[in-house]
């Protein structure tokens, strides 16, 4: 749907039409929002399951179990994230969505899964809240950065 989003932003301001491009992204973000948030509702309520298609030992379901379950109430903001980050692309700028990604997921993430595993003693539910935390700061930089709208000046 991310791909769809940014075929949509470059076709609309390839047309000289920066508005419907930008409803084009809210609205595939929407969308997004629904598939991811249907999966998230499956990997928090029966996760379980899931997993043991992966594996019968006790300690990785456990662990795999509570993965799913904290990244899964990541996913509504990551389906924002990920649709708006691709939205730059399609405009032609891809030096947005690089520092975003940099962001979020090199300079915030790994950081926060070091400080939240072992400093504070959440070993690898803390690394699972730092992809939580990660997708939603990407979402939130993305979504403040699109609304200022300088990607609808990007020359292809």
């Amino acid at each position: 749907m991310a791909n769809a989003a940014a075929t949509l932003v470059g076709q609309n301001l390839g047309a000289g039409k920066p508005d419907r491009a930008a409803r084009a992204v809210w609205v595939v973000g929407f969308y997004n929002f629904l598939f991811l948030g249907g999966v998230g509702v499956l990997f928090t309520l029966c996760p379980g399951p899931l997993v043991g298609f992966f594996t019968h030992d006790p300690a990785e379901l456990k662990f795999a179990a509570d993965c799913l379950r904290i990244v899964a109430l990541g996913f509504l903001m990551f389906a924002y994230g990920m649709v708006l980050v691709q939205a730059f692309n399609g405009a032609g700028d891809t030096r947005t969505p690089t520092l975003l990604n940099v962001l979020a997921f090199w300079c915030f993430k790994i950081p926060l899964a070091y400080l939240l595993a072992i400093p504070l003693g959440l070993g690898p539910n803390g690394v699972f809240i730092a992809i939580t935390a990660a997708y939603t700061l990407l979402a939130g930089l993305a979504a403040l950065l699109f609304r200022r709208g300088k990607w609808q000046t990007q020359r292809v």
